[in-house]
């Protein structure tokens, strides 16, 4: 694939940890910067379960819960919050408005954003688009750099 983007597969929960552990270190590189990555794929694809992993690697030790009748799940980790956003229930965009969205996008920030189509225009613009699609064997991971600083993460993981 391109410079911009890369494609994991993941055969097992052993893979998606690892492709999950890799991501979170990228992010940690980054810091104090913040970052922005938008989860795409249908229900089931693994988008909980990839951000489960991803929230773990970058150091909480509770349990990950889905925000799907929250919207939004905080986690005040020691050198970074990370903030999941579920939108798949969001019944009009402008509830993020509404909600102080632009809030959470900020500096030592990491926002993962399920289902950021809902969002409208109210999100900020990623840094990454993750994009996982089930197959007969496991998962696709495509990851695709928007930003300088998804460039920057973007090429310094392994593929």
């Amino acid at each position: 694939m391109s410079g911009d983007t890369l494609q994991f597969n993941s055969e097992s929960v052993e893979d998606t940890q690892a492709i999950a552990a890799n991501l979170a270190k990228g992010v940690k590189a980054t810091l104090p910067a913040g970052m922005v990555i938008y989860l795409e794929g249908d229900l089931g694809a693994g988008k909980t379960t990839f951000s489960r992993y991803f929230i773990q690697q970058l150091g909480h030790t509770g349990n990950v819960k889905s925000p799907t009748y929250t919207l939004i799940e905080p986690y005040e980790l020691e050198d970074i919050t990370v903030y999941h956003f579920d939108l798949y229930r969001l019944a009009d965009p402008e509830e993020l408005e509404f909600m102080g969205i632009r809030d959470y996008f900020r500096e030592n920030v990491v926002c993962l954003v399920e289902w950021p189509q809902k969002g409208a225009d109210f999100l900020a613009t990623a840094d990454l688009v993750i994009n996982i699609k089930p197959t007969g064997h496991g998962r696709i991971f495509d990851v695709k750099a928007l930003s300088a600083r998804g460039r920057q993460l973007v090429s310094a993981l392994p593929n």
